[in-house]
């Protein structure tokens, strides 16, 4: 850091904790009409400066000459008080800088100025003495800060959550899975070998559970306009409402979004890489974003009252359950800035998820026997309108291809389903008692078209409404037959309730209703029910950096089971941002 700017800086400290004021000004500073700092030749337009002595008329003179004094645009000095001895120091040290250079180049300069500049400095002395010692310490503290920042390029920020959830049903709960797994074996449903029908299991305790999540942000810019981004994940969280899902439904329903690993669902604080991606400008208007490993929610479907750091809570409430077969993935972004009231976006990604490996189905861009186009993708196009600065509509749509593992389609991977699991219906995807497994046959792969509508309208400051729509046409190869689903949220937000920046999130969610094709349904599909689920949160943001959520969901008719009992759900999580 340069001494003349280090200078300045000391002298604006300076006024800001002003030692012995003589007197108050008591004329305010009129509002500047811009804040450019332009060049002040006279001391007496400094009019904050009394010019009540000889020093004052020496340092008058010697700016008039040599333009050494900087005033803003009102013409004040860098203040509204009267200046200290210190502060007329600091002024007088910074015309010093400038004449120096002067004399030591034998400029001309005259002889009484001279004498002026040696009285200054010998009246002053002390205080010049104190400003040079004050600049020496703040160097000396400047510059371990220079040598040992952590990068010039590079922004490091993160979240972390604590969260505390617990799980209360009236009696035991149906969902469909193969019989006596683990929470982490859960991942695939089977069919009876004699009646056809899915497997039904039953449980009905859960214990609370206290689990932790971070992500850490690593942002670098290499242009200033271009930016890199590596985001690394570690969690052991295994939420309590896990053990009552049909296979297939692991963070669908009542599940809070932040209570997640980021391992292998095995509760492990695994680290994983859950962002890659760079974007950069081709114009002023539009961005690409390219990457092996891009999340997807952090450019579609977003919602201003249901993001999970200030907004809903639960995995369907936070975005649409017919979302992407690709929450992360690899493949491109394009971005496009119309006008201000359109926003255009494009995705093309192959399906790259980091908390699962590609033993269980996933990962198939990166696995050689897919790849980036013949394994699970998606294709997304999304059309932001926004009218006025209270009110965003959002129209999207999605193309996705499914892969098929042992014969079947869903799970975490299948967007177009709202999770759940497909067959080619009765008689394939057999569960085998004697080896725990299912048969191999069934479906191949399954494709989809999804049509997605999400708005949000700030009505007045203190009451928001919300709400999205989506319709998925799924069709299953080679059997050429089709499956509908829709899912649909409609919300209220309450911001500021309680506190500034507060947010208050009631909601309804219907993250499931099966329109044609429950018997391709080996998991998920229940005995006809539609699944429904009441939610409220409430971010109360305790300062700058810590917020408190608690949230209470309650779930009807679990797993589409109309026989099941409710699912009560109440979760607190500790959230930290830096």
């Amino acid at each position: 850091m340069k001494l003349a700017y280090l200078q300045e800086f000391c002298f604006i400290i300076a006024i800001a904790f002003t030692l012995n004021p003589i007197q108050a000004n008591a004329n305010p500073i009129p509002e500047a009409e811009n804040n450019e700092l332009v060049q002040n030749n006279s001391v007496s337009e400094l009019r904050d400066v009394e010019p009540k002595d000889w020093a004052y008329e020496a340092l008058k003179n010697l700016s008039e000459k040599y333009n050494c004094i900087e005033g803003n645009a009102n013409g004040f000095y860098l203040g509204n008080r009267t200046i200290t001895r210190y502060e007329f120091a600091t002024g007088l040290n910074t015309c010093l800088e400038k004449i120096t250079p002067l004399i030591n180049s034998g400029g001309e300069i005259q002889a009484d100025d001279l004498d002026k500049i040696k009285q200054l400095q010998t009246q002053f002395s002390s205080e010049l003495t104190a400003l040079s010692t004050r600049l020496d310490s703040l160097e000396q503290r400047i510059l371990p800060l220079e040598e040992q920042q952590f990068s010039t390029t590079t922004k490091l920020n993160g979240s972390a959550w604590i969260n505390l959830t617990g799980v209360s049903t009236g009696d035991n709960i149906k969902f469909e899975a193969l019989p006596n797994t683990p929470l982490d074996a859960r991942f695939a449903g089977g069919r009876d070998s004699t009646t056809g029908e899915p497997l039904i299991n039953t449980i009905r305790d859960s214990q609370t559970t206290l689990s932790s999540l971070v992500w850490l942000t690593l942002n670098t810019s290499f242009t200033g306009k271009d930016l890199l981004t590596v985001q690394l994940a570690a969690g052991n969280g295994a939420s309590p409402i896990n053990q009552f899902v049909s296979a297939g439904f692991l963070n669908t329903y009542g599940n809070p979004y932040t209570d997640q690993t980021s391992g292998l669902v095995t509760g492990k604080p695994d680290v994983v890489i859950q962002d890659l991606s760079y974007s950069f400008p081709l114009t002023d208007a539009v961005k690409l974003t390219l990457g092996p490993r891009v999340n997807w929610f952090n450019y579609f479907d977003f919602n201003n009252f249901t993001s999970y750091l200030n907004g809903a809570s639960s995995y369907a409430s936070v975005a649409s359950t017919q979302s992407s077969a690709t929450f992360w993935g690899s493949g491109a972004v394009l971005e496009w800035k119309i006008s201000p009231q359109l926003m255009w976006k494009a995705s093309y990604l192959g399906e790259n998820i980091p908390y699962f490996s590609s033993e269980f189905g996933y990962n198939t861009s990166s696995n050689p026997d897919f790849g980036l186009f013949g394994g699970t993708n998606s294709t997304t196009s999304e059309l932001t309108y926004s009218p006025t600065d209270k009110l965003n509509l959002r129209f999207r749509y999605n193309y996705t291809r499914l892969q098929a593992y042992g014969g079947q389609v869903g799970g975490g991977n299948a967007a177009p389903l709202p999770y759940g699991y497909l067959d080619a219906g009765p008689g394939f995807s057999v569960y085998d008692p004697a080896t725990g497994t299912i048969s191999s046959g069934g479906l191949d792969h399954a494709y989809s078209h999804t049509f997605a509508f999400n708005f949000d309208w700030l009505l007045n400051p203190k009451l928001g409404i919300f709400g999205r729509y989506s319709y998925g046409n799924i069709n299953l190869e080679p059997i050429n037959e089709a499956v509908n689903v829709q899912s649909w949220q409609v919300g209220m937000a309450f911001p500021d309730l309680g506190k500034k920046g507060a947010l208050g999130v009631l909601t309804l969610v219907v993250p499931m209703d099966i329109q044609t094709g429950r018997q391709y349904f080996v998991a998920g599909g229940g005995d006809g029910g539609k699944i429904y689920e009441l939610e409220a949160s409430y971010y109360y943001p305790v300062n700058d950096n810590i917020s408190l959520i608690p949230a209470f969901y309650a779930i009807f008719n679990p797993n589409n089971f109309n026989s099941n009992p409710n699912i009560y759900v109440g979760n607190v999580r500790l959230q930290f941002s830096f």
